[in-house]
């Protein structure tokens, strides 16, 4: 499917599948709506270490650059996964501007590494920080009490409804950990739904600018 690079409202770049008319991050602002959904949703909640992280939906590595960045800045320990059926392109890479958007150039070889770093082992990319990407479809995901947060990322039900159904809640309540949270900037009520029908307790939160809504659920 093509892609193409384009800014979004806050001045960061994602990119845009026209097929689908479907966008990677908000295009009301990628970096605000990654940081409200989940950071600040989410790794803001965890002051103890170490911390295990599933992205669902790893993408342009955004998440995955101000997750490391936070942990930096913090002291924590994080083991991030990152799951990705189709890995972004080193010319689409080097049209993204997140390095500058954030001011943090400090970052540049650490958000490169992310991206040039090999797929199925763990890698580490900071002091506090260890990356294991999986290149494999979403519906494969077999974990079992490994995570204590998911960043559910995945492209929106409109285009890929089978992504937001109780078969995958079902596989993220087996992925989590107890008291594990998983957040994702979608809002749903069939998507709310399908969280609480696998047992996962869901509230909803203040969304990102652009979004009314945003989800967090628990594994009690």
């Amino acid at each position: 499917m093509k892609r193409k690079i384009v800014t979004t409202a806050d001045g960061s770049k994602t990119i845009y599948l026209e097929g689908w008319d479907e966008y990677y991050h908000s295009k009301h602002g990628a970096v605000q709506e990654a940081y409200h959904v989940f950071i600040k949703n989410g790794l803001s909640l965890f002051s103890r270490s170490p911390i295990s992280i599933l992205e669902m939906g790893y993408g342009t590595a955004l998440n995955a650059l101000i997750t490391c960045m936070e942990a930096e800045r913090t002291g924590l320990h994080i083991h991030y996964t990152g799951v990705e059926a189709y890995p972004i392109s080193p010319k689409e890479l080097g049209q993204l501007n997140y390095i500058k958007e954030l001011k943090a150039e400090e970052f540049q070889s650490v958000f490169e590494k992310m991206h040039e770093c090999p797929w199925e082992e763990d890698y580490r990319i900071s002091n506090n920080f260890v990356l294991h990407k999986k290149r494999m479809d979403f519906l494969s995901i077999d974990a079992k009490a490994l995570f204590d947060l998911v960043y559910f990322d995945a492209f929106g039900a409109r285009v890929q409804p089978e992504l937001w159904t109780e078969t995958m809640f079902e596989k993220m309540f087996r992925a989590l950990k107890k008291d594990g949270l998983l957040v994702t900037y979608a809002a749903k009520g069939d998507v709310r739904r399908a969280m609480q029908s696998v047992g996962l307790i869901v509230e909803r939160l203040p969304g990102p600018p652009g979004k009314r809504e945003m989800l967090r659920a628990r594994k009690p």
